[in-house]
């Protein structure tokens, strides 16, 4: 159960990194480079708004998912 945990928490911590570092900041960031190049914006709509909104909630359930994850190797040791 410890290492099923464990990966979840890797699992987690990568989804985390890669949504975080997507997001458009104050300046264009990752995503806007991406976005800017026509393709993403027939993928996700006009201006990378639905590009923007799915990477929101993939942030979400990534930083909910690696604290209860976080929580629960705790109480488990």
């Amino acid at each position: 159960m410890r290492m099923f945990l464990m990966i979840l928490q890797v699992i987690a911590s990568l989804v985390l990194i890669g949504s975080i570092l997507m997001q458009s900041g104050k300046g264009a960031g990752l995503s806007g480079a991406i976005s800017g190049g026509g393709g993403a914006e027939q993928m996700w709509g006009k201006k990378g708004k639905g590009y923007e909104g799915m990477l929101s909630k993939v942030t979400k359930v990534g930083a909910v998912m690696f604290i209860v994850v976080a929580v629960l190797l705790v109480t488990i040791q």
